[in-house]
């Protein structure tokens, strides 16, 4: 087991929750799992007691959130991983753009669109499955595709966190015209509307894909049956990909990244992802003492926001395709250039950052138990995708290339085979060289923020993770919007305000992210779901 003699777990503090979500922490010593849907949370369990370790659980409710959370993620999804085995490894099972895709598409354009065919790159999430499967698992990589296929098979009820995202879709995606858009709303818009919460809702194409790739270790995505259906696909209807760009697709291994901070190991994996957003604004909060101002106060809401906005705007200049970064990691990371950006922080709120180094819908998860502790993410990007779904297949694609920007000579410019700037992001945290665990809050732009918080929440303000995740929280957009949970005190977003903060009160947690996470305490493992997503946490 995990642990051992001596152990200082991250908080103590398991039976105080602040705020009121009706949820608390769930132990257990063999295994953990957590997720944003309960029935995916099951199939990690049902791994579990099959003799699966937290990578087969994982896999299986990645697998699993593709039928019972598709608002978020499907099989054409991107995702990324942290795996503690004893050292902490990434991968990054992102894809590239085509490399039939020429500039000229995007014409006239200000920005890469978010719908059809143009914002699709080559869809990462099955080789991510299987390159964790072949390196960690204990089960057959097929056995963790059999809860999925009973749900799409016999179906389930939409839960009532999907069914309001899945309404909300209905005006993205009803409207969208032409051949390419038809059996996506086929599929998952019967009768043009969205399912409501409590129905049943089934998708046997889901299954017979899922059935595809269970027989063919799936490889039939990349390189056979599957492949030539995407491929033909997108010929008919004026798309970009070929089986060349998916035959030569391959998820990557790559070195985590971290900061420390009071003490804390953060972890983050590399671009092309954003989680060195949060690295950075941890290294220029690190400098203010939080603990003397009160969790939900002014000023810690301040200092927290403005250390974002700083890191954010360095981020949306420098992060992308690591091959095409003008800057370097360890640039970005430095604390002597935090140190620097620290300086530019006052009372008043920045109206607009800048970057200040030289220029040049999505579900997480996560699993433990006595040897591993897995942090993962995927992503369709943008709710259901691109709207565009392979025929008879149920293979709705995400619409990543949507995170390119257009401007010449930018390192995150669109390019043919080039992977794009990427929202999603695993987190983990360490201590002393020793695991505590894996965290993550989806939710686009809210991923880093989410993290922030969450290790401020735990670290300067003592909380066990579910209330971290309950706690009431704020979020970035641009220039001096901010977003306020409407749980956040009222005294709060007035003192924000007249720090010149443009400060909105939102009432939908889709606003705010939905994490997961699992720590060690001692010889137990401590797991929480927060309660702005159906999400569950179970233990054994």
């Amino acid at each position: 087991m995990m642990g051992e003699s001596g152990f200082v777990p991250l908080t103590s503090n398991l039976t105080t929750y602040p705020y009121g979500s009706g949820r608390r922490v769930v132990m257990g010593t063999r295994g953990a799992v957590a997720t944003s849907q309960p029935l995916a949370a099951t199939a990690g369990m049902e791994m579990l007691l099959a003799g699966g370790n937290a990578v087969d659980a994982a896999v299986a409710m990645a697998i699993a959130l593709t039928v019972v959370e598709p608002t978020s993620n499907g099989i054409g999804s991107d995702a990324f991983a942290l795996v503690w085995d004893g050292a902490l490894h990434g991968l990054n099972a992102s894809g590239k753009s085509p490399q039939a895709l020429p500039l000229t598409a995007f014409a006239g354009m200000e920005q890469v669109p978010e719908y059809g065919w143009s914002p699709v790159t080559v869809s990462g999430a099955i080789s991510g499955w299987r390159s964790l499967s072949d390196r960690w698992g204990k089960l057959p990589f097929e056995r963790l595709f059999e809860p999925a296929i009973r749900f799409a098979e016999a179906g389930y009820p939409v839960s009532p966190e999907t069914a309001r995202a899945w309404k909300r879709a209905e005006s993205a995606f009803l409207p969208l015209p032409g051949k390419v858009f038809e059996p996506f709303k086929s599929v998952f818009f019967v009768g043009d509307r969205a399912p409501r919460a409590g129905e049943i809702w089934r998708s046997p194409a889901h299954a017979t894909t899922l059935r595809e790739l269970m027989e063919t270790g799936g490889d039939s995505f990349y390189t056979g049956k599957l492949a030539e259906r995407i491929a033909q696909f997108a010929a008919d209807t004026a798309g970009f990909l070929t089986q060349e760009d998916y035959a030569t697709h391959q998820a990557e291994w790559v070195k985590p990244i971290s900061t420390d901070y009071r003490g804390l190991t953060v972890w983050e994996l590399p671009p092309n992802g954003q989680g060195i957003a949060a690295l950075m604004a941890l290294n220029i909060l690190e400098g203010f003492d939080l603990t003397t101002y009160p969790r939900d106060s002014i000023e810690s809401f301040h200092l927290q926001i403005e250390a974002m906005k700083l890191a954010f705007a360095d981020a949306y200049r420098n992060v992308a395709d690591p091959r095409f970064m003008e800057v370097s990691v360890e640039q970005l990371l430095d604390k002597r250039y935090a140190g620097d950006r620290r300086t530019l922080i006052s009372d008043a709120a920045l109206p607009l950052a800048q970057p200040g180094l030289p220029k040049g819908g999505t579900v997480y998860l996560v699993a433990a138990d006595g040897e591993l502790m897995v942090s993962l993410i995927q992503s369709n990007y943008e709710g259901f995708g691109s709207g565009v779904l392979v025929p008879g297949t149920g293979i709705a694609l995400h619409n990543r290339g949507a995170g390119f920007v257009l401007s010449p000579r930018h390192p995150n410019q669109y390019a043919p085979g080039k992977r794009p700037f990427h929202t999603i992001i695993p987190g983990f945290l360490t201590r002393d060289g020793q695991p505590l665990g894996p965290f993550g809050v989806m939710g686009a732009p809210m991923q880093p923020q989410g993290h922030l918080q969450m290790v401020v929440n735990m670290v300067d303000y003592g909380m066990n993770p579910q209330a971290a995740l309950d706690a009431p929280r704020w979020r970035f957009i641009e220039n001096n919007t901010v977003f306020l949970e409407q749980a956040v005190p009222r005294f709060v977003g007035n003192g924000l305000a007249d720090r010149g903060h443009a400060i909105q009160v939102k009432s939908g947690g889709e606003f705010f992210g939905k994490g997961q996470m699992i720590l060690r305490h001692g010889d137990a493992l401590v797991a929480a779901s927060e309660p702005r997503a159906d999400g569950q946490a179970i233990a054994l």
